[in-house]
């Protein structure tokens, strides 16, 4: 793929970004007929650019390829960014994806008489499995019921129901299906059944929690690739050893803090990518907490990645089929039924480069100078 054609005297007119919509349009075959339709004046865009950044080179086993990534958002710097992120891990070689869990949840609670009543239902939930597993997939052609997970509190029973949703984010299928499961399971004559809720927060539906980090909410998704020594000092303008001892900090503050997250700004790649594509973006409170590691190897190459255990996408229903976002999609040849697991690899990739990216500026001292000279909208 070429990259995209920049004007380092006017890079904000019409004609600049319909040049850039040409190349994206003849490498990917989409149309973004649009994207392009717009009614403010490019000229006003300095210090607030959205765009695509790129190319991004993955190595999945969905997503193969090369890549321009559309990016929906108002921080000037941030295009440029994950560009260069992007043109790091691609000289190295690309980014490796792996989508290692998959699962969308629904949580009732199950009110008993006692702890012991609480119990003996728990026992009967396991072994009735298939029969509450196929009472809930009536309600569904795509979702499967995989398994339920039990938590005792008192004389309470809350069962997290498991599902895989197809190419839906699928909180709304899950609602269905569960509730038919729940209202069948309350018609057996269950001894010392109170009541039962729905949803009584375990699913923790738009928020984040240590549950979703340890057992996936969404798709688990681990982007990683080795990058060369002399290739992070040649375009990073930074050592492998310098973005290490980074790393080990940024760890130290995130336990400082209680932060849910030791990366940098995962958030700044998911919502602009949700935006751009149709996602349910109240997903992001999920969707951007995660794990990043990294370690020197033994001939001084630097292995980094990123681990996303609730990244919540779709590719299919809501957003996704509106003009703008289904042709963001089909830039990314992931529009449809069977290529959730493609996206998901590509959110994943692009949120390694921008680690990367920042954390780079942070150590070289290019944080505060990109900014100045990208990020400003004052006059």
């Amino acid at each position: 793929m070429d990259r995209l054609p920049r004007d380092p005297d006017n890079d904000y007119t019409r004609e600049i970004a319909a040049a850039r919509r040409r190349v994206v349009c003849e490498a990917t075959h989409a149309a973004l007929a649009h994207v392009g339709s717009f009614s403010f004046d490019p000229a006003t865009l300095p210090g607030h650019l959205e765009g695509f950044a790129g190319p991004l080179l993955v190595d999945g086993e969905y997503a193969r390829g090369e890549f321009y990534v559309p990016l929906a958002t108002t921080e000037g710097t941030l295009v440029a960014s994950y560009s260069r992120g992007m043109r790091l891990t691609r000289e190295a070689g690309g980014v490796r994806t792996t989508v290692v869990d998959d699962a969308m949840q629904r949580a009732p609670c199950f009110v008993f008489r006692d702890a012991r009543a609480a119990r003996a239902f728990g026992n009967w939930v396991v072994s009735n499995f298939d029969a509450i597993k196929a009472k809930a997939e009536e309600t569904t052609h795509y979702g499967r019921l995989r398994n339920i997970e039990q938590y005792a509190v008192g004389k309470m029973r809350f069962l997290r129901f498991d599902f895989t949703t197809g190419d839906a984010a699928g909180q709304n299928m899950v609602t269905k299906a569960t509730r038919q499961a729940c209202l069948w399971i309350q018609q057996q004559g269950i001894d010392g059944l109170e009541h039962f809720a729905l949803a009584a927060n375990l699913d923790t539906d738009k928020k984040h929690s240590l549950l979703n980090s340890l057992h996936t909410r969404g798709k688990r998704v681990v982007a990683e690739l080795t990058l060369p020594a002399a290739l992070i000092e040649t375009i990073m303008h930074t050592t492998a050893q310098a973005l290490f001892e980074q790393r080990q900090l940024s760890n130290l503050g995130s336990l400082l803090s209680g932060s849910v997250s030791n990366g940098a700004h995962y958030a700044n790649a998911i919502a602009a990518m949700f935006i751009a594509c149709g996602q349910d973006v109240a997903n992001v409170a999920e969707s951007s907490a995660g794990f990043s590691y990294g370690e020197i190897k033994g001939n001084g190459d630097y292995y980094v990645s990123v681990t996303l255990p609730s990244l919540i996408v779709a590719t299919y229903g809501g957003g996704t089929s509106l003009p703008t976002q289904r042709e963001c999609l089909e830039v990314l040849g992931a529009y449809g039924h069977d290529q959730v697991l493609k996206f998901a690899e590509i959110v994943a990739a692009t949120v390694l480069c921008g680690e990367l990216s920042l954390g780079s500026a942070i150590v070289a001292d290019e944080w505060v100078s990109a900014h100045e000279a990208l990020g400003r909208s004052r006059p």
